[in-house]
């Protein structure tokens, strides 16, 4: 098959790399224009920009997924489908262009978590278990009926990036078999239920923020779902501190913000339990072990 591929993040790059190396011809990939970044102010590309430039796969960088010209140049590779994973909301002037259709691969089984951050929303409630879905598009994002789905374990010890990782290997495999079913034309979809539908909208930074008063469970399943990026945080003092991971604690008794240090271990009182802090960062050093941080810092 004819194919052009969208995207821009590492997420993507294993769907990229699996439908490149099967024999499917990936005539181009559209990613996100090249930025400056750091101090000296290079520009770097994308991971999916950089993955087609080693294999030889032309690119295409628009500021404007409606430009006239950028889409006569998609209608130009006379594509039979488009492949999209982790990139913007297309219009229906460029979905609609491939004969076979243009499908996107979400994060989530669908019609569960629809949204821009479904991996975090999964930890955030505290789910036992995701997935991955393929559905073609439609102009009402994340609606389209639905191809195929795989079902993942969320382990205790998974983080947002953890479960990323699993994830966009997963999801590699579906978009492979989802290819692979277009090819074959035995295509067969399902209408999505929009009564079962639930949101998992762009992570904020003020969502980023703990707030003591909740529960222990709730703040951990948080920290989860932020970590490593961008990260779930807390002030004290005119100082930020981050929070990249935590653990229930059913021995220790506290107040809701009380503080105790105990053996190297650092513990908060929530609205509802205690939790420990097992990896913190201080504002403007690195990520550190509370054992190393109890070595020089004080609460």
């Amino acid at each position: 098959m004819n194919i052009i591929f969208f995207g821009t993040p590492d997420f993507a790059v294993p769907s990229l790399k699996i439908l490149h190396e099967s024999g499917h011809n990936v005539i181009a990939v559209v990613t996100a224009p090249d930025k400056e970044r750091g101090r000296g102010r290079q520009v770097s590309f994308t991971p999916v920009k950089s993955f087609a430039v080693e294999n030889g796969i032309e690119v295409l960088q628009p500021e404007s997924l409606k430009d006239s010209v950028f889409i006569d140049q998609l209608r130009s590779y006379n594509a039979d489908v488009f492949i999209i994973v982790a990139f913007r909301i297309l219009p229906a002037e460029v979905f609609t262009l491939p004969k076979s259709g243009s499908f996107n691969l979400h994060g989530s089984l669908l019609p569960k978590y629809r949204g821009a951050a479904p991996i975090q929303w999964a930890l955030f409630n505290g789910d036992k278990e995701t997935g991955v879905t393929t559905f073609f598009l439609k102009e009402k994002v994340d609606t389209g009926n639905i191809i195929a789905s795989k079902f993942l374990l969320i382990n205790e010890e998974d983080d947002f990036g953890t479960l990323h990782d699993k994830m966009s290997a997963l999801g590699a495999e579906l978009v492979f078999e989802t290819t692979n079913l277009i090819d074959s034309g035995e295509v067969k979809t399902i209408e999505q239920n929009d009564s079962l539908a639930s949101p998992a909208p762009k992570i904020k930074k003020e969502m980023c923020r703990i707030d003591w008063q909740i529960s222990a469970s709730e703040i951990h399943n948080k920290v989860r779902g932020l970590s490593p990026f961008p990260g779930a945080y807390f002030e004290h003092k005119e100082k930020s501190y981050k929070i990249y991971k935590t653990k229930l604690s059913s021995q220790i008794s506290l107040k809701v913000s009380e503080i105790k240090v105990d053996a190297e271990k650092l513990y908060f009182g929530t609205g509802n339990g205690t939790i420990e802090i097992l990896e913190i960062q201080p504002e403007g050093r690195k990520r550190m072990t509370s054992a190393e941080f109890l070595r020089g810092y004080k609460l």
